[in-house]
């Protein structure tokens, strides 16, 4: 797997390959007009397959989402995706979800899906903490509940990535499953941003060809597993700020 630039200059993929571009953090607003359509344009003319990392909106308001899905419809290849946390605020992720189906993507939520011979696999994630700092359920009933909301999601995750057989997966997050990506952000929020869970379980799988979240906004670019799987922070910011480019362009 190799990170390719983006833009048309991009040749074709080697025989059996894929060429994904990755984004996350679009953070659609109500009072935008077509924020994404010529990116997804041109993305549908660079890479086989598209896969959005969260966050797609502000505030998952139903407006905000009929924008996105009015872009999204100019997409001509597969189009994978993942809700964020901002997507949840006006508590109708399930609507979030509807409209983005109905648009062409497909919702990872624990299920699964394959492209060409490539897994993807995900889930939104959530927060907990990483190595020695994770969270543990232990004390107040409130603060086993926010475990147990952590552990749910793994087990989405977990469940995901079960379903598939293939030799070549793609994970695909909201929240990082790793430190090395949420590096840059104040270390006092680094529990608020991702889980080490997360990539305790992606480490059990064979085949893990990446792992791709967004959410991190001042976070770095790459980081591994334990393992060894690469990860990488898509976020928009992130990609616009370390790499001056507007999405990953990755080859699978």
């Amino acid at each position: 797997m190799s990170l390719l630039p983006d833009g048309p200059s991009v040749s074709a993929a080697p025989p059996g390959r894929l060429k994904l571009a990755a984004i996350g953090d679009l953070h659609v607003g109500e009072t935008h007009v077509q924020p994404y359509r010529d990116l997804f344009s041109r993305i549908s003319q660079e890479a086989d397959v598209l896969a959005l990392c969260g966050d797609l909106t502000n505030y998952g308001k139903t407006p905000e989402v009929e924008i996105l899905a009015e872009d999204l419809r100019v997409c001509t290849i597969p189009v994978v995706g993942v809700l964020g946390n901002h997507d949840y605020e006006c508590g109708q992720p399930q609507e979030v979800a509807r409209i983005l189906t109905e648009a062409g993507v497909k919702i990872l939520d624990g299920q699964s899906y394959e492209v060409n011979g490539v897994g993807f696999a995900g889930c939104k994630g959530f927060i907990g903490g990483f190595g020695r700092y994770m969270l543990s359920a232990f004390g107040e009933p409130e603060i086993k509940s926010f475990v147990q909301a952590s552990i749910d999601e793994n087990l989405k995750l977990e469940t995901s990535l079960r379903m598939l057989r293939t030799e070549r997966i793609v994970v695909v997050l909201h929240y990082s499953p790793v430190q090395d990506t949420v590096m840059g952000e104040p270390p006092e929020i680094f529990p608020f941003l991702g889980s080490a869970r997360m990539g305790e379980t992606i480490d059990r799988f064979e085949g893990i060809s990446c792992v791709l979240h967004g959410h991190a906004h001042r976070g770095a670019y790459e980081g591994r597993t334990p393992r060894g799987a690469p990860v990488y922070n898509v976020a928009r910011p992130v990609l616009n700020r370390d790499l001056g480019i507007e999405y990953a362009l990755l080859e699978v």
